[in-house]
């Protein structure tokens, strides 16, 4: 049995300049995975610069890896194309927010980042926060294996009760 030790609250916020794939635009829509799990955000039609604003619920297991992002384009009647994928390390994350127990005991302040560097999809450093007494990241990603595209993101951990 998998041992959850929290659950990560995923907005999706937007993509900007996403990649065309059908004639003039695309259908994008958002898979997250975590382990065995998958969520998806809505289908937004015909849209480059899609803004979802929608929050996606992961359990995160004792022994987690990266969160997988991947962008599709939604086709009726051949399966979806690929719009580009990034990897969220959510160790930074996590290990900020476990460092500090109760974020509610705390006033609004950084706690961790996430560095940008040639292994991940940042485009900038992505700050780690207590806001209003909950640990949050915002996360803006250049998505990988295609000509263009970003995703904005922000995390929120919430560790289960010991």
């Amino acid at each position: 049995m998998v041992e959850f030790i929290g659950l990560l609250k995923v907005k999706v916020i937007k993509g900007v300049n996403l990649a065309i794939r059908d004639m003039m635009s695309s259908d994008p829509y958002v898979v997250l995975s975590l382990g065995q799990q998958t969520t998806q955000a809505t289908i937004i039609k015909s849209n480059l610069n899609p803004v979802w604003n929608e929050e996606l619920m992961l359990s995160v297991p004792q022994d987690y890896g990266p969160v997988k992002l991947r962008v599709f384009d939604h086709d009726t009647f051949s399966s979806d194309d690929i719009m580009g994928e990034a990897e969220i390390d959510i160790q930074p994350l996590l290990t900020s927010g476990m460092a500090f127990g109760d974020p509610e005991m705390f006033a609004n302040m950084q706690i961790g980042k996430w560095l940008k560097s040639d292994d991940n999809a940042l485009i900038e450093d992505s700050i780690i926060n207590i806001v209003d007494g909950k640990v949050r990241q915002k996360i803006l990603l250049k998505l990988q294996n295609v000509e263009s595209g970003e995703i904005e993101l922000e995390l929120e951990w919430m560790p289960l009760a010991q």
